[in-house]
């Protein structure tokens, strides 16, 4: 169900405001549709192209939400109306106050994600936008990365070393080109004290990761080949 804030304009009206319901990856999904009208509103002059280009990004964005309500398309429709860079850094300013924040973690959350951790020493919370998240990350001692996403409402952890590769390559997560290293983990096999390494290449920063990641179907991938 979706809830609604009462709110009062500068006139005295009152009127229903949508709580957040727009992903971190649903919000860098929407700032790319943005950036494809700006470009193409920059590099064209058809009208019957640019009005084809701004029907597409209102139903790939619509697309993303299933069951919207009328206030939340109105949150939405802007986009159709997006040229200049500046209407786009307009609109998406308008969606902020609709980003869900990342699940909390807190240091007692952490200790039951990875309990034979007993030297955790745990991210800077004070430091981390959690709208700004669609998974947690961050390294200890150089190389060893653990990671925090939600799968199926809950928290769930892994953790593995982080070689830095001084190169470019794609991200196993957001598919973005960018800064990579190679994640490993070990996994338990058959029997009690056979181990698997599993790993791909994800971005070093995991900063620039969430902020290119506009969608969750690869993170979802990502974890589940690591710990299956």
């Amino acid at each position: 169900m979706i809830h609604v804030k009462e709110t009062t304009d500068k006139t005295g009206n009152t009127g229903a405001r949508p709580e957040a319901f727009i992903r971190n990856d649903q919000f860098n999904f929407i700032k790319d549709q943005t950036r494809i009208l700006v470009t193409g509103q920059a590099t064209g002059n058809d009208a019957e192209v640019l009005s084809v280009l701004r029907h597409l990004a209102h139903e790939k964005v619509f697309k993303l939400f299933p069951s919207l309500t009328a206030e939340q398309k109105a949150v939405l429709n802007p986009l159709a109306s997006v040229k200049e860079k500046a209407d786009a850094e307009a609109f998406l300013a308008q969606l902020e106050p609709y980003i869900i924040p990342f699940k909390a973690v807190t240091d007692a959350a952490l200790k039951k994600l990875f309990p034979k951790a007993k030297k955790l020493k745990g991210p800077k919370f004070e430091n981390i936008d959690f709208k700004k998240l669609s998974y947690l990350a961050w390294t200890e001692s150089s190389s060893l990365m653990y990671l925090v996403y939600e799968k199926d409402g809950r928290l769930e952890g892994i953790h593995g070393s982080l070689t830095r590769s001084h190169k470019k390559g794609i991200c196993a997560i957001c598919n973005r080109h960018s800064e990579v290293g190679m994640f490993t983990a070990k996994t338990k096999s058959s029997g009690q004290d056979n181990y698997i390494k599993r790993g791909n290449y994800i971005c070093q920063d995991p900063n620039v990761c969430n902020s290119n990641l506009n969608s969750l179907e690869r993170l979802g991938e990502f974890t589940g080949m690591i710990q299956k």
